[in-house]
Parts: C-alpha cells; structure tokens; sequence
C-alpha cells in the first residue's frame, strides 16, 4: 500500500500541471525586462522635450536655463527651463545626456548665474533594481512552497489511510431530543434505558444488569432510525462518534479493519460513549457470501467489527448503535446477544403515532384553526414520519405560492396527491378520450362503493398526476393488520371494474391499455392467495417461498417446489378468481348502469368527485332502484 501511495503522489504532477507551471515561471521570468523597460510611449515623449548638448549650451548663453541638475552616475543633466510651457512647481526636467569632461558647460552655467548641483541615482537605482527581482523572485519562492506543502500533505494522508472518519464530538449537540420523536412510543423506551444506562448505571449494576453492548435498529426507511440515534446523542451527555458502514470499505484490503481498530481504539479513550453506525448492512452482510465468493476487504472489516464488540479484549462502557433497512443481509454472528443485545423494530406508525407526528412538524407552521390533524392522520396509512414531514412542507410550499396566510384543508388535500401520486398535469379536454378515463375511473369507484368488504372512496379525479390520466383513492377506516378472503376478492373486483366498464360502455373492440397496471396487480393478488395464503381450492399449503437475493450465497436457480401437474393447477387457479371477479364486477356495472351513466356526467363537468358526494349519489340511486322495483313488485299483484 505504501507503494501505491507514492504512485499517486508522482501521478498528482500532470502534464498539464507541469506546462502550467512553465508558463507561469516563464511569464514571471519576463517582468523584469517589462518593468525595467522604457514604455514606447514614455521614449517618444522624451524625444520630443529633448535637447543636444549644444542646445543646452546655446540656451544658457541666451539666459533662458533657470536651473541644472549634474547626475555623474547616469551621465545625464536635468535642465529646467525658463518660462516653460504649462510650467507646473512640479513639472519633469528636460533630460541632456552629457559628455566625458563638460567643463565648458560648467563655466558657462558659473558666467550665466544658473543655479547647478550635482546629484546622484545610484541608490535609487539600486533599491528599483532590488524591487523588480524581488518581484519574480518572491512568487517563484510561494510557488515551491506551496508545492512542498501539498506533496507533505499529500504523504500524510497516505500515512493516514487507515484512520478512521467517524465524526467525533465531546458532547453532541444534534439539537434532537426524545420530545422531538414521535410515533415510535416503543422504541422510544427501549432506548430511553440506553441513555439512563449511560447516565446513571448504578441503578443496574445494584441488581446485577449490565449495560447493553449494541442496539440494532430495524425499520423501512423513513421510519426514523437516524432521528432516534440523534435522539440518544442529545439526551446521553456523553462522547459520541458517527459514521457510516460505507465508510469503512475501500478498494485496499485492510483499511476498513484499520478504521475499525482506530474507532474503537479512540472510544476506549473516552470511555463511556456512544457509536452510532448508519447503515451497517453495506460492512455486515454475510461472509463467504455471492457468485465468485466474498469481498476480502469487506470480510476482514467485519471480522474487525465483531472482535472489536465482543473479543477477547471486550470494550466496556461502548454503547454500539447501529441502524439498517435490511437486516435480512446481516451476517448472523453480528446480530447474537452480546454484539447487539438488543434488536428495536422501528416500524411504520399507527394512527396515534401519526396524530403526535403530526403535532411535532406542525410546530413550527402556521395551519388554519379548520384543519384536523386527525383527519389528515386517518388518510395517510402507511405514511411514515419522512413522508408526514414531506406531505406538511409540500402543503407550506402550496400555501406561500397562493399567497396565503396560513395552511388549509385545500393546501392539505393537494399536498397528499402530490406526495401520493405525483406532480398534477394538465387537465384533459372533453373528447371521447376523457369520457373513456373517467368511465374506467367511475368503474373503479362505484365497484369499491357496492361491495360491503372494500375500503372507502376518498376521491375520484380526471386531473393527471405523473403518469396515470386519471386517479381512484380508497382510504381504510382502520388499521388493517390482517386481511381477509373477501376483502382480498373485493379489492380484484373493484381493481378490474376499469376495465369491466369500458368493455360495457364500449364493447371489447374498445378496450384500451389503461388497464395495465391493474391486471398485473390483479394477477399478483390472485396468486398470492393461491400459493401464499391457502385461500383456494388446492387447500391450505403455501407452495411458494418469497425469493431470495443470489449474492446472499443461497440458491443459484429457484428450483420449482412443486410438480408441473400442481403448477397447471396454479394457474387454472389464479384465473378462475380473476375471471369470476371480473364477472361480477361487469354484473354489479350493468345492475347500476344508470348510477354510472350520471357519475360519469358529473366527473367529467367537475372533473373532481369527493368521496362523501360520491357515495352519497350512488346511496340515492340505490335507493331509487329500490322503489322501482317494489312499485312493479305491487304493479304485479
């Protein structure tokens, strides 16, 4: 490595560099001659005011020399004039240039009365002299030096290589604490102890606890893993070091492992701390791992890390925190008890924890007093802190671009669809292509809206978002943990009434690609419920397995876990629960024909249908359809 080192270091003088270099020095080089030089413009003036030595002579006799300046040095007499011309108390002497003995003039100038002196330029002329070589000589001087500089620089870092970067602080001031988390109530606990474990450990230690070695952090992204870590930094007090996994592994093998001894050689020093390490996964994946082997250099950074938490010499009073979104990857001697004791799932919040997710990011906003938090906390399932924080700033945005004072409902309901689906796109003209959109988009609502076990219509809309022309949003009335055989079959039937109403509407010749999306969902829900669930006619077995990733050094090829005989079975499955689903979802569009004719109508003229008014019509429609029919049920008798 160290040879490698001073490769770079010679490699760093480009040619590039180097010509630049030349011509910076030559061009330094030159100034003396450009300073020292007689500007052509100073040399011709000079001409013209000049005077020959008989001149000089012939104007003393004539009286018209008031006085004379004798330079012996430079062989040169400085003569002022007379009622010279623009005469100024500080106008420039006309300059003569004198001969080897000038007697002659000396007598004339003692006849004429002219006032004469000898002067003298050496001095002057010599400090100048000092100044322009001082001029390239001090910058060539910089020059060297600033190279210098970088080589040492450059030759440290290479002695440096293998120290590590966390970023240390004494005392962390992140400016979190655990008021500013919310929804996450359980994880909060968890490591509340961790910061009272630092904090007070006598109140362990009495009763024979010992102090956790390393906290593992295991949630989706966004779910605020590194929220918590800054947390814990801002309430502990104590030294804290953060770093990333990827910071670890370089190209050299041996330098992640030496970043590892340097991190916790530093920590032991200022012991009790806390190690935060984002991202674990990129140094912790499994060893002897992937196609062709491992990474060496990554497997001796682990080997380091799992020493370095629990070897032979141990690390008391080191609190490991470390954060990941998958630690299905994660090699199974890291995660034992005693490396990191203690796994906190920091999951997507419920309703509650949605609500104080909320509160906490509305703080600092100014949010109309009509707007419910609560409201807004039921219609965002499965939005997590990241996506709350994002959908309440995207509403502040919208708000300061319509120029109003404080967050509406409006602003609110805009910032959901854009954080949902997308930014809006331009609303579509009336032609037969709105009016297929929103018979498909009707279809999906008014199916979801019939059947008893769908989730709710929030909004049917025609105005584009990213790339769907036209959007359907169903919102559950609760937390679903579980689902169940209808609910699955209702959400197939109202995700193929797409589909189901543009072939009644406009016959299968007519049938367009907007469905797409949803027969690949569709297919993908069948079968789940066929091979994962149990939920068909082949019985309660769970024939596929969830795939699993190549480089984790498992299965090169996933061998099929069942016949070609269960596999036809699969499949004759899978389509008779999509095709009888889209035969209901074409009955229950037929039945209700004229339910869909006047939504159809009334999205296309508002473009926008809310849900309440939505099921409100096709509650009235209903109930209408029921009167019909019991005015012919008595007719008839």
């Amino acid at each position: 490595m160290k040879n490698f080192g001073k490769k770079a270091l010679i490699k760093q003088h480009s040619p590039k560099r180097v010509a630049w270099t030349g011509a910076l020095a030559a061009s330094l080089l030159m100034l003396p001659s450009i300073f020292g030089g007689t500007p052509a413009l100073a040399q011709q003036k000079a001409d013209r005011d000049s005077l020959t030595y008989g001149q000089l002579i012939q104007k003393i006799d004539k009286e018209e020399v008031k006085k004379v300046e004798l330079d012996e040095t430079e062989q040169v007499a400085r003569v002022y004039l007379k009622g010279q011309k623009g005469q100024q108390p500080n106008t420039s002497p006309i300059e003569v240039r004198l001969l080897n003995q000038n007697t002659e003039l000396i007598n004339k100038l003692k006849a004429k009365n002219v006032d004469f002196g000898e002067v003298s330029s050496a001095n002057s002329k010599a400090a100048v002299g000092l100044l322009i070589n001082l001029m390239w000589i001090l910058p060539l001087v910089a020059l060297m030096l600033l190279f210098l500089r970088r080589s040492t620089n450059a030759s440290s870092q290479a002695m440096n290589f293998g120290k590590s970067k966390a970023r240390f602080q004494m005392e962390a001031k992140t400016g979190v604490k655990f008021d500013d988390v919310a929804g996450i109530e359980e994880a909060k606990e968890e490591l509340q102890e961790v910061v009272t474990f630092l904090k007070q450990p006598e109140r362990f230690t009495a009763v024979g606890a010992r102090i956790p070695k390393g906290v593992l952090l295991v949630g989706p992204p966004g779910t605020g893993k590194t929220l918590l870590a800054k947390a814990i930094a801002g309430e502990a007090s104590v030294p804290f070091f953060s770093i990333s996994g990827s910071e670890f592994v370089e190209m050299f093998v041996g330098v992640g492992a030496s970043r590892v001894r340097d991190l916790f050689k530093k920590a032991k020093e200022n012991a009790p701390c806390l190690i935060f390490i984002d991202e674990i996964d990129a140094v912790g994946r499994q060893r002897g791992a992937g196609i062709g082997g491992g990474n060496d250099e990554r497997e001796q950074t682990l080997n380091q890390l799992l020493t370095e938490m629990d070897g032979f010499e141990g690390n008391s009073g080191i609190i490991i925190i470390a954060a990941t979104n998958r630690p299905d990857v994660l090699d199974t001697a890291l995660l034992r008890p005693g490396r990191f004791d203690r796994q906190v799932i920091v999951d997507a919040p419920d309703l509650k924890g949605r609500q104080e997710i909320l509160k906490v990011h509305s703080r600092n906003k100014k949010i109309d007093s009509s707007v419910s938090l609560d409201a807004i906390a039921r219609r965002t399932p499965g939005f997590t802190g990241a996506d709350l924080a994002n959908l309440l700033n995207e509403a502040a945005i919208l708000t300061a671009r319509r120029r109003k004072e404080a967050i509406t409902i409006l602003e609110i309901d805009d910032a959901v669809d854009r954080v949902v689906a997308g930014m809006e796109g331009t609303a579509l003209v009336d032609s037969k292509s709105k009016r297929l959109i929103a018979y498909h988009e009707v279809g999906h609502a008014l199916i979801g809206t019939l059947l008893q076990d769908h989730d709710p219509v929030q909004k049917v809309t025609l105005i584009p978002r990213g790339q769907a022309l036209g959007l359907t949003w169903f919102t559950p009335n609760e937390e679903q943990g579980l689902v169940s055989r209808s609910q699955l079959k209702a959400r197939i039937t109202a995700t193929l009434g797409g589909r189901a109403a543009e072939e009644i509407v406009f016959g299968k010749p007519e049938v367009t690609t907007g469905a797409g999306n949803d027969l690949q969902h569709v297919t993908g829900m069948a079968r789940q419920m066929v091979t994962k669930f149990g939920m068909s006619e082949l019985g309660p077995l769970s024939l596929e397995n969830q795939s699993t990733e190549v480089f984790l050094g498992r299965d090169w090829m996933n061998k099929s876990e069942y016949s070609e005989e269960i596999a036809a079975k699969i499949d004759s499955q899978v389509r008779e629960i999509v095709n009888n689903c889209y035969i209901k979802a074409k009955e229950l569009l037929q039945e209700h024909r004229i339910a869909l004719e006047h939504l159809v109508d009334l999205l296309i003229d508002q473009e926008t249908i809310d849900g309440e008014l939505f099921r409100q019509i096709v509650t009235e429609h209903i109930q209408l359809d029921a009167q019909i029919v019991d005015e012919q049920l008595s007719v008839s008798h």
